[in-house]
């Protein structure tokens, strides 16, 4: 009987001791996902990096029965699976060296928008927070970016930012840390109802996966990467808004926090995040606008004039040349190419944005302006 290619793909999922990395270099070298399990362990096991245990873990008795299984189940509840070399899985995801093979997604929602922002925080999340949370969405729909809000669908800062986005008719992606036969907190249950109506939840974990403490953690990573930034309302000193931020930082993404004050304990993780340079500070959608090059639609954008060049300091200048030679830069090939850490480039290029010479982009990506 021939097989769905689709069950092959969900099946490089379910080898044991195999995680997203190995997966694609089992499927670089062995040319296809189906070679992957019809090559021979003792050619597999030649794969920089796969060796004889691996190599015999793909052979795992059960594993195309238990795909097929799976592939079963996605089809009655019309579940999409997206493979990472599909046009339609998302292209921000796909550049994170840790992307998941396959991404599940129930509901109709381009992950391609052409703009997203994550948003996280506490599970213990303050009225304050709450109305940060809420003003921030609002703002975004007012102003007409209508991005795709994504979250974790978690108690708290999660769940109020899906909520002001239903409320304003925004685009929202819940991302589950569990597979589709579950659902926690259960007591969301109606609120992902309302997000399958013009939304999606999305989920890397088997239908039968149950939400188990480190899927949080894993899940965290497709909540950072499916977005151009993340936003962190509130956090305390520890938790999984941090760890977002940290991997969002990690994929050369924006991450922005709002600041609270010194003894506020939900405060201590975003006043950390600003201090250590982590995050931008943030205290609303104009901020973001600013960081991110996003203008209001209909916004006629006036090109400053540049400062000469005899009002620039050497460093400054040196980073405009850089800039002008290579023409659009991350801010670690910038670094690079000045030979200078970025605690000393980042105000400098701060600085060049104040006076108008240069423009960031999304991914810390920076720009000469023209004029």
């Amino acid at each position: 009987m021939e097989r769905s290619p689709l069950v092959y793909k969900i099946a490089i999922s379910l080898i044991p001791g195999v995680g997203t990395v190995t997966a694609k270099k089992l499927i670089a070298y062995a040319g296809s996902i189906e070679a992957v399990f019809n090559e021979p362990a003792s050619k597999l096991e030649k794969i920089p990096g796969v060796g004889t245990f691996l190599a015999k873990k793909v052979t795992t008795p059960g594993i195309i029965e238990k795909a097929e299984k799976e592939f079963g189940y996605i089809q009655k509840k019309n579940i999409k699976a997206l493979y990472y070399l599909d046009e339609d899985y998302p292209e921000r995801l796909k550049h994170c060296p840790d992307a998941p093979i396959i991404l599940f997604l129930q509901g109709n929602l381009n992950l391609n928008h052409k703009k997203v922002i994550s948003i996280v925080g506490t599970r213990k999340a303050t009225e304050r927070g709450k109305d940060l949370c809420n003003k921030l969405v609002s703002d975004l729909a007012e102003r007409e970016h209508n991005p795709v809000i994504v979250s974790g669908l978690a108690y708290g800062i999660d769940v109020c930012a899906h909520k002001a986005a239903l409320k304003n008719n925004l685009p929202t992606a819940a991302v589950l840390g569990h597979g589709f036969e579950t659902l926690y907190p259960a007591s969301h249950k109606s609120v992902a109802n309302e997000i399958l109506k013009e939304g999606a939840l999305v989920s890397d974990f088997m239908s039968y996966e149950w939400a188990e403490k480190n899927n949080f953690v894993k899940r965290n990573r497709i909540i950072a990467g499916l977005a151009d930034a993340t936003i962190v309302i509130e956090s305390a000193s520890k938790g999984g808004a941090l760890i977002t931020a940290d991997l969002a930082n990690s994929y050369n993404r924006d991450v922005f926090a709002f600041p609270g004050r010194v003894n506020d304990n939900y405060s201590q993780g975003c006043n950390r995040l600003i201090k250590s340079n982590k995050a931008a500070l943030i205290e609303g959608v104009r901020d973001l606008e600013y960081i991110m090059g996003w203008d209001p639609p209909g916004k006629i954008n006036k090109p400053v004039q540049r400062q000469l060049f005899k009002e620039l300091s050497h460093e400054e200048i040196k980073l405009v040349e850089i800039l002008k030679k290579h023409g659009d830069l991350p801010i670690d090939s910038i670094c690079l190419e000045a030979e200078m850490p970025v605690s000393k480039v980042s105000p400098i290029l701060l600085n060049l944005e104040f006076t108008g010479i240069v423009k960031s982009l999304p991914g810390k990506v920076y720009t000469l302006i023209s004029g």
